[in-house]
């Protein structure tokens, strides 16, 4: 193994990794609801110029990008490429990643030829139908604009886990800032101009940017692009035997992705936009906990793996699960008793619409949390078609759901969220009872009992949210950054504040480092010149 890799992937812990991938999605998140808002406050929900163009021409060049690419990144690319790296070293990584770059962008080459000429056939017929004339041509222009868009997220997803594989986590972690920042910006150039479609532009140019910055992290990776397909090597035939049933897991989601839009857009104007950005808030939590912790652990997961440490994998693999449910629990909380405040702050129309589709997505949220690490547990031993199953299995019921509770007699589009939410609940469960089953001395009583401590603080957790938001409640009149930020400050800090100290007292290990800088910064000694 490369001696100057295994030094740095030493140095990448997991708690400085996810520190970094905390800071940078927190600003991710910041700039992501600062554009939603933007986009909200300039562009209508209803009428011809309505946001739900814009939402709906994502979802197909969404459902190629994460149906081919997003799944083999991360999922059966990197495993097989730390493997790779420890047997092979560097230089024959790149190898391997020309190889797999170079067949993955001809397909979504020809994938973005055929959103081009199909464009409007897709969206009238596929995904909104129910779009007015007037944003069936917007709908239809700015999907135009995004066709190539598979293509070059494909290329930076395929860089960025390589960079991560060795231990370089910087630019991936700063790479989607940019897409934000160049959205934002075409909101002010071509809202006046061009309207909704100037979006397109921006999403367009956005990951252009995206791209650039991703290559410019390969700087002193040494990376050398080789123009050929090696088909006869055995790590390549171990992706590619991976790649259907990840293709299958992703492509359903966005299956579901599409179906939930389609059946929005018959649920009267402005529908798809509301979902679209509950939606939208409630993937906040989700990547800040969620997909961070688990992108930092993963790579440490794998290396335990190909180490031949599966009693440090067990380890690891529990330590990062224990904390994703302490912290995603009062997160959890929050959103459910701060829904109003939420919506409100970030969306300038249709807030209430969006606070009640964000209160039924909220369940959802912690258990997206916990899939995102539980997962993880799979794709580390390589088994990737248990998980791909029972995502079938769960998505079908994810649609039949949606049609049903999304009907306009049932529970038009909060019936989506209320859907979403079943389903992540029982996709958990079902890929814990088997995780469990086959390594039946991965939860062991100390994983149970810190599990059983934070469900007790979770307990005080609700009751503080509870009172909070009794003493501090959404009043009608209530409007403004400086009032509701104020307002919801208060309540989430102390409410916070409540679930540490309690856990404290528990004697959780997830509070101790916490309580451990407290009592440094309090207790330190301040030096006084009495001379």
């Amino acid at each position: 193994m490369d001696q100057n890799v295994g030094q740095k992937q030493k140095k990448s812990t997991i708690f400085n990794v996810a520190t970094l991938l905390i800071a940078t999605s927190i600003l991710g998140q910041l700039l992501g609801f600062l554009r939603t808002k933007l986009v909200s406050s300039h562009f209508p929900v209803v009428g011809p110029g309505s946001t739900d163009a814009y939402f709906a021409a994502f979802t197909i060049p969404d459902l190629f990008f994460y149906t081919i690419s997003a799944g083999a990144l991360s999922v059966a690319f990197m495993p097989v490429l730390s493997d790779y790296l420890h047997r092979n070293g560097r230089k024959a990584v790149w190898q391997l990643t020309s190889s797999f770059m170079n067949i993955l962008v001809v397909i979504m080459f020809l994938v973005g030829i055929g959103i081009l000429i199909f464009a409007r056939p897709l969206v009238h017929y596929v995904v909104a139908p129910g779009l007015s004339p007037p944003q069936l041509d917007k709908a239809t222009e700015i999907m135009r604009l995004l066709a190539f868009n598979p293509l070059l997220f494909t290329i930076s997803g395929i860089l960025t886990s390589v960079q991560q594989t060795l231990g370089r986590f910087f630019f991936f972690a700063i790479a989607p800032i940019f897409y934000n920042l160049t959205i934002i910006a075409s909101i002010f150039i071509f809202h006046t101009n061009l309207g909704i479609v100037g979006l397109g532009i921006g999403a367009l140019v956005g990951a252009v940017l995206q791209l650039a910055v991703v290559i410019a992290g390969l700087t002193g990776l040494n990376f050398f692009w080789h123009p050929k397909i090696d088909f006869k090597s055995k790590d390549m035939h171990s992706i590619l035997r991976r790649l259907p049933p990840l293709s299958l897991d992703q492509g359903m989601d966005q299956i579901e992705d599409v179906v939930e839009t389609h059946i929005a857009s018959g649920l009267g104007s402005g529908s798809i936009s509301y979902f679209s950005y509950a939606y939208t808030l409630s993937t906040a939590p989700i990547l800040l906990l969620g997909t961070t912790i688990a992108t930092a652990a993963f790579p440490k997961l794998n290396a335990r793996l190909s180490q031949g440490r599966p009693d440090l994998f067990r380890k690891d693999f529990l330590k990062v699960v224990r904390a994703m449910i302490w912290l995603a629990a009062p997160v959890t909380v929050l959103c459910y008793f701060c829904r109003g405040y939420l919506a409100r702050i970030i969306y300038s129309r249709g807030n209430e619409h969006i606070a009640v589709i964000f209160g039924f997505l909220t369940i959802a949220i912690f258990f997206r949390i916990m899939y995102s690490i539980i997962s993880r547990w799979y794709y580390s031993n390589k088994d990737t078609k248990t998980p791909t199953y029972i995502s079938v299995f769960t998505i079908g019921l994810n649609i039949a759901l949606a049609i049903t509770l999304g009907r306009p007699n049932a529970y038009g589009v909060a019936g989506l969220a209320i859907a979403q939410s079943i389903v992540a609940v029982v996709e958990v469960l079902i890929l814990s009872v088997v995780m469990v089953s086959r390594d039946r001395k991965l939860l062991d009583l100390q994983f149970w009992n810190g599990v059983f401590k934070i469900i007790s603080v979770t307990g005080f957790t609700v009751l503080a949210g509870f009172i909070m938001i009794s003493l501090m409640p959404l009043g009608l009149f209530d409007r403004g950054f400086i009032t509701l930020g104020s307002k919801l400050l208060i309540i989430t800090s102390v409410t916070l504040l409540v679930h540490v100290l309690v856990s404290a007292l528990f004697d959780l290990e997830e509070a101790r480092p916490i309580m451990t800088f407290v009592r440094r910064v309090a207790l330190k000694p301040i030096k006084v010149d009495i001379s």
